[in-house]
């Protein structure tokens, strides 16, 4: 009788022991939290080298699985480790006088923005009360009653030289009300009366009529030298409107050049804006009798806006104020869709039409970050629509452009702008996973430019002494932040025995820290309100409602199980049939489940038939591991001779396909029995895959598995011969349930770890790999012999046939001749 015993697992390597003796506290009270990145080195030097460097392209991907702390660590590491960039700015758009639907984008350095908006509002209001003060000056009124007598004299001097050619006409000019009138005139030379025109026969009238027409259109040249006498008064005061302004808008304008004028753009924008107040001086000078009577403010239509519309082309947007920011610039966006990345221009309703202006340039986040850092997750930034190609453009170009969707969607706007781009200084950094890492890199040749950087954040990190404390004062850090329990040492260790499972490895721990701080939490809601600290119990408590609210479908397979819904033999030895593992999920709940594997050999030559495969049930790498095996038989046992037998396999009362190659040493097993006719222990349920050299592989989820047949043994009882057979190799992923390590100590339930599956097959059989060798060459000799008599009988047949169709040629010929 072989010893098997020689390949059971010790008791001390299922579980790991978690110990905190070399940390002492009693309590996470009495730990020093602290927000630091735990045990991802490799990441943090990477994001901290992309920081440093400065030239163009060496932008950061930050790749990781959602719940490592990718984007709080990246903050939290850019604001340790950036230093503060002194180049901060103020950006402002002001109305570009020559071209207004351009704006003019004016930078200053952080903080002056803010005072020279604040300078030119100050000064335009300034400036509207004290131009027209000007305007009423005695000085003034002295130098405009020059022009109008000017004006009238000139005038009438015209009028003068149109009478006497008037005046063999019948007719003088007289100016009235109704303006330069021509007035029939009596024979006596003086004009003649109302009455006197009353009396006048109807001939009489049509001819004055007619010679009055011919007259004013002989007299055209005099009218228009009078117009030309009122555009000359009305230059010559303009121009008088706009020395006695310009001097006062000329000393205002000299402070803003004194004060701004370095920025040679900001000395061509305040010149500008004084010579736009000058030659709109009238505005100034005579607004608010205006606005009193014109028609609009009478009829009550004319609101306080309507009256500053005209002075909006002096105000100043303050776009980006960064004279506040004391800090390095962190942007987090949350919602990267176009506008929110490079700002939008806002629309207003006025009489049924959209119209903006430069105070309506709103900014984005790359506007609010600039100088600084902007963080993004890329998954968000895909989604939305022309947010990447933005981002891209923005990036090659180091500029930042305001540009409308309006006419991509086919909106219609009245009034439309193009605000002059901003320069762009700017560190992005993405958050995202290594598949839309992958994908980018591959298929965007501008993401490799741009993106140089690659910070890979681990689902996993080192079990050593400095994590371990690390997650320690996790612990205590969001006790502390959230107003919860502190947990005591005990309840501290059960969390981090939690923390290595999610790992699968005795030897690390997860980075997944967002699920330790769901325990935190749920423990600290289930534990009792007259304890003071969560204790061990609480936090196992919390554990197990965490999978009693996934784990209904388990519990529905262990009921079928239970009442022989599903079928499976957990004691005795049949042939052909064992039992394999196979683990299922839930969301983030998965669990282990048996599954009846059985296979059915019979003559023929077309090897291993994978019935999962056949009919489209089965995952590609199921399909590899089932053709590893008829590697491994063919190596094994046909390197002299064919083999000729066909196998089918497959898993029983499975209904939802079938992929992985966990079970591929599992089916192994069961051809071999099938083809030796060796019956196999249904007590022990196999998991691994192999290779064709018969190698066993490491697999996943050997936790899962390992419980999903323990629960199914308990259900049905133990009989002390049950276990599970699983890879050497995953001894050091063992961390099982308090339960199976009990029943294991107790004898009730075992566990094997094999390297090969000579190993597995002594196990599974009881028997030498030498004796199955000789049991299966002699089984496949049989076949081999049943394959060549066949073969013999159907030579014979097509013989048989060749020689009738001879006969029958011969007697054809014969016939012929």
């Amino acid at each position: 009788m072989l010893n098997i015993d020689k390949y059971k697992v010790k008791v001390e390597d299922l579980k790991s022991k978690q110990s905190l003796k070399d940390i002492v506290f009693n309590t996470t009270e009495d730990i020093v939290p602290i927000r630091d990145i735990i045990g991802q080195d490799r990441a943090a030097q990477a994001i901290e080298f992309g920081l440093e460097m400065k030239q163009k392209g060496y932008n950061i991907y930050v790749a990781g699985v959602s719940g490592t702390g990718r984007t709080r660590y990246t903050h939290t590491l850019i604001k340790k480790h950036a230093k503060m960039r002194g180049n901060l700015k103020d950006w402002l758009y002001v109305n570009n006088f020559k071209n207004p639907n351009e704006p003019t984008a004016l930078c200053f350095k952080a903080g002056e923005g803010k005072v020279f908006k604040k300078d030119i509002d100050d000064i335009i209001e300034k400036l509207k009360y004290e131009i027209p003060k000007i305007f009423n000056s005695k000085e003034y009124e002295y130098h405009n009653r020059l022009l109008m007598t000017e004006l009238e004299e000139n005038i009438q001097k015209i009028i003068d030289e149109l009478n006497e050619f008037a005046k063999p006409k019948g007719f003088k000019f007289q100016v009235t009300e109704r303006g330069l009138m021509s007035v029939p005139m009596k024979e006596d030379g003086t004009l003649m009366q109302e009455e006197e025109l009353g009396k006048l026969t109807a001939i009489e009238v049509r001819k004055l009529r007619e010679d009055g027409l011919k007259l004013n259109q002989e007299s055209k040249d005099y009218i228009d030298k009078i117009k030309a006498c009122e555009d000359v008064y009305k230059n010559k005061n303009s121009d008088l409107d706009r020395n006695v302004g310009r001097s006062l808008v000329g000393f205002y304008g000299q402070y803003l050049l004194n004060k701004y004028g370095k920025n040679e753009k900001t000395q061509k924008y305040i010149n500008d804006l004084c010579n736009d107040i000058v030659n709109n001086i009238s505005k100034f000078k005579t607004e608010n009798e205006e606005n009193q009577q014109s028609p609009m403010a009478l009829l009550g239509i004319m609101s306080p806006k309507s009256e500053e519309k005209f002075f909006n082309r002096y105000k100043v947007n303050l776009f980006i104020d960064n004279g506040e920011c004391d800090d390095c610039k962190i942007i987090i966006e949350n919602n990267p869709t176009y506008y929110n990345l490079t700002g939008s221009i806002d629309y207003k309703n006025e009489i049924g039409a959209l119209t903006t202006s430069f105070m309506e340039i709103k900014p984005g986040s790359l506007h609010k970050a600039n100088g600084g850092y902007l963080i993004i997750n890329v998954k968000d930034l895909l989604s939305n629509p022309f947010s990447w190609d933005c981002l891209k453009r923005s990036l090659k170009t180091e500029k930042i452009a305001i540009e409308s969707l309006n006419k991509q969607y086919g909106y219609l706007v009245t009034s439309t702008l193009k605000p002059e781009p901003i320069d762009l200084d700017i560190k992005v950094i993405l958050v995202g996973d290594s598949y839309y890492y992958s994908i980018l890199y591959a298929y965007e040749e501008d993401f490799r430019n741009l993106f140089k950087i690659m910070a890979d954040f681990d689902i996993e990190i080192d079990k050593n002494k400095e994590n371990i404390y690390k997650t320690v004062q996790l612990i205590a850090n969001k006790c502390n932040e959230d107003n919860l329990k502190h947990f005591d040492k005990l309840a501290v260790e059960k969390l981090i025995e939690y923390s290595t499972r999610m790992s699968d490895n005795k030897d690390k721990l997860t980075a997944r820290f967002n699920k330790i701080v769901d325990i935190i939490y749920e423990a600290d809601a289930v534990s009792q309100g007259d304890n003071i600290y969560i204790t061990a119990e609480d936090v196992q408590k919390a554990i197990d409602q965490k999978i009693y609210r996934s784990n209904k479908y388990e519990e529905k397979l262990n009921e079928m199980f239970r009442d022989g819904t599903l079928l499976i033999d957990i004691d005795g030895e049949k042939v052909g049939q064992i039992n394999g593992l196979a683990v299922m999920g839930t969301g983030e709940y998965s669990f282990g489940k048996p599954s009846k594997i059985t296979a059915s050999t019979y003559k023929g030559r077309r090897g291993v038939i994978n019935i999962e495969r056949e009919i489209k049930q089965s995952g590609s790498i199921h399909d590899k591991g089932v053709l590893i095996l008829s590697g491994y038989l063919g190596a094994r046992y046909g390197k002299e001779k064919p083999l000729s037998i066909t196998t089918s396999i497959t898993f029983e009362q499975n209904y939802n396909g079938v992929d992985g190659d966990s079970a591929s040493s599992t089916e192994l097993y069961a051809i071999i029995s099938s083809i030796a006719d060796i019956p196999i222990k249904q007590s022990i349920a196999v998991t691994g895959s192999v290779s064709q050299k018969g190698e066993i592989q490491p697999i996943g989820g050997i936790n899962q598995k390992i419980e999903g047949f323990f629960d199914v043994c308990k259900i049905r009882g133990f009989t002390g011969n049950q276990g599970v057979m699983m890879p050497i190799q995953n001894i050091k992923n063992l961390l099982l349930k308090d339960e199976i390590v009990e029943a294991v100590k107790e004898g009730k339930f075992n566990i094997y770890a094999i390297s090969n599956i000579e190993e597995g097959l002594e196990i599974l059989t009881g028997k030498n790999i030498s004796e199955i060798d000789k049991i299966v060459n002699e089984t496949l000799e049989k076949y081999r012999k049943l394959d060549k008599d066949d073969e013999d009988d159907g030579n014979k047949k097509r013989e048989y046939t060749r020689d009738e169709e001879h006969k029958k040629d011969d007697k054809k010929d014969i016939n012929i001749k």
